[in-house]
């Protein structure tokens, strides 16, 4: 008797599906980019003796991640050029998007920000640019190579590859960058790119994306018609569910901000705090992208949304915890984190399942970028004054006003649920087996 791979382990998938194997290694190239444009090229830049204003202002050229949305239509719309004809829309699409991160990361590297800083910034915003442009194009793919019932175990798997990818740019590249110099460590990360590259062309390109009808309108069709195609569809649905949408990760965002600052004001140790938010949590998150996937099949989507706006702002009370301890012991700095981490973690894998089945085939892309731009937008913008509220209240209080956040969005999923959004997350939109 043949055996369901849905119901099956991981390794199970991955093995019985060439979609899921190949979903693990463009995760794994998706991963790569943010960071070597972020915080790991802050550390060469405070090598180069760049001044702190100036780091700080550079973290902005991780913008084009946020106006994804702006030039994500256009690729749901039109074939990339050579590789478009040979693989189709949305393999042709990843290849140059990942030939153009290659091609960036090696501008980068032999750049020298010590001396020009002008060309290590023209070469990232490219970088950026290029990396925001893979995940629009990843994410098209992802959506429409599987129906929304596998939805579930394709972004788990998706998570679990963005996760080595992200540790391989974080933790790998200045290992890299210690022993080598950050010209190899860049380098390095731009082969790495290959894995993704390669795990393209082993891909099936979504048969949806040889049969939709290529419309070429103008500039402002193209990128309103996402926006209109989705409203429509959702009907009275579609103001609470973007609101919803916008609130879901404005606590992590604004945790996410001065987490670090907490720790440091605890006294824990570099070693200690990379330990436990690097080692530990990569183990964390990657477990709580599984049990992500195994609930949503056990419960539905919509009472794991429920869960999720909960536990990820309930989580922000172990960090309440972690502060008021007053620091000095390792192990509640490591068991608030990861509990932190893991309720995240989750949250986020539930969210990125939610958003994906709420786009139509033929607009994926550009309709999911558009969710998550909206997603990033109002938590971005507020946790600029995060540091302005703890000068008032306290690193205890913060945390606990961040966690009551999730109530009003908790109430806004059950509303939605209520209403039986499950109308707007038809399975027959995302291909078949």
């Amino acid at each position: 008797m043949k055996t369901d791979p849905e119901h099956g382990s991981m390794l199970a998938h991955v093995l019985a599906d060439r979609r899921y194997a190949a979903m693990l290694g463009l995760g794994f190239s998706a991963g790569i980019p943010y960071l070597l444009v972020y915080s790991t090229q802050s550390a060469w830049l405070s090598e180069a003796r760049v001044p702190i204003e100036t780091i700080g202002l550079l973290s902005e050229l991780t913008i084009a991640y946020k106006f994804k949305f702006v030039w994500a239509p256009f690729l749901d719309r039109y074939d990339a050029p050579f590789f478009g004809a040979w693989l189709g829309r949305r393999r042709g699409w990843i290849v140059v998007s990942q030939l153009a991160v290659m091609l960036a990361l090696a501008g980068v590297a032999f750049g020298d920000p010590s001396h020009w800083l002008a060309y290590t910034v023209a070469f990232s915003i490219a970088l950026g640019i290029a990396g925001a442009t893979q995940d629009v194009t990843i994410d098209g793919w992802r959506i429409t190579s599987v129906p929304v019932a596998k939805q579930s175990v394709m972004t788990a798997i998706s998570e679990m590859g963005y996760r080595v990818g992200t540790l391989a740019a974080g933790a790998g590249a200045l290992l890299l960058a210690d022993r080598y110099g950050w010209r190899f460590a860049y380098l390095g990360m731009a082969a790495l790119m290959t894995v993704g590259a390669v795990s393209a062309f082993v891909a099936p390109e979504p048969e949806s994306d040889f049969v939709a009808t290529h419309k070429h309108p103008g500039f402002a069709a193209t990128v309103i018609a996402p926006i209109k195609e989705m409203v429509g569809r959702l009907g009275p649905l579609a103001l609470p569910i973007l609101l919803m949408i916008a609130g879901f990760r404005m606590p992590g965002y604004l945790t996410s901000a001065m987490s670090m600052p907490l720790f440091k004001s605890l006294a824990y140790t570099d070693a200690e705090i990379a330990t436990v938010t690097k080692l530990f949590g990569f183990w964390v998150a990657l477990g709580a992208t599984f049990f992500s996937a195994y609930i949503i099949r056990r419960i539905g989507m919509m009472p794991s949304l429920v869960l999720g706006t909960i536990a990820g702002s309930a989580s922000h009370l172990s960090l309440a915890w972690l502060s008021e301890s007053g620091g000095g012991h390792f192990w509640i700095f490591a068991t608030a984190v990861s509990i932190e981490g893991f309720a995240y973690a989750f949250a986020q894998v539930v969210l990125i399942n939610y958003m994906s089945m709420l786009t139509a085939t033929e607009l994926a892309a550009s309709q999911f970028a558009l969710l998550t731009s909206l997603c990033a937008f109002p938590g971005s913008i507020l946790a600029g004054a995060s540091g302005f509220v703890i000068a008032k209240t306290g690193f205890t209080m913060f945390f606990v006003l961040t966690s009551l956040i999730g109530i009003p969005v908790a109430a806004l999923c059950w509303y939605v649920s209520r209403l039986h959004a499950d109308v707007a997350l038809d399975p027959e939109r995302h291909g078949s087996d």
